[in-house]
């Protein structure tokens, strides 16, 4: 379904920057007090926010409702190393295994304080290399 530009391009994306910036510092309130599993669920937030601010921006319209972040990047025409590509696929994962009581209890498990940290470092990451696309 094709959707109408949007005119107030720069307002939306600076709203999707800011909401998730505030994600960015819940997923790390989060995992402070050991709630791992909501931590990676909401750094997967924090990255789709950035890359549909990035989508908007290039094409001047809504992204669809997705939430596959691999996608989500190609659609907003961002070319992925192949280890992006399992990265973003793994962090996709966070959403799915936190929202779904069939994966809760195998996602809570993995979300060991090590694992944890290792994504929560790849999520900043990811967040600054978006964020240049945004801010060029």
């Amino acid at each position: 379904m094709e959707q109408n530009p949007i005119n107030n391009v720069d307002n939306i994306i600076e709203s999707w920057i800011k909401s998730s910036d505030n994600n960015f510092d819940e997923m790390l309130d989060f995992y402070k007090i050991g709630r791992n599993n909501w931590a990676l669920f909401i750094g997967h937030l924090c990255i789709e926010k950035l890359l549909k601010a990035y989508y908007i921006k290039i094409h001047h319209k809504h992204s669809m409702n997705l939430h596959n972040l691999a996608r989500i990047a190609e659609l907003a025409e961002i070319e992925l190393t192949k280890e992006q590509k399992s990265d973003f696929a793994m962090i996709t994962t966070f959403n799915i295994s936190a929202r779904y009581d069939d994966y809760k209890q195998n996602f809570y498990k993995k979300c060991t304080p090590g694992f944890t940290k290792i994504w929560i470092e790849k999520i900043e990451s990811y967040r600054i290399w978006i964020k240049k696309f945004i801010r060029s």
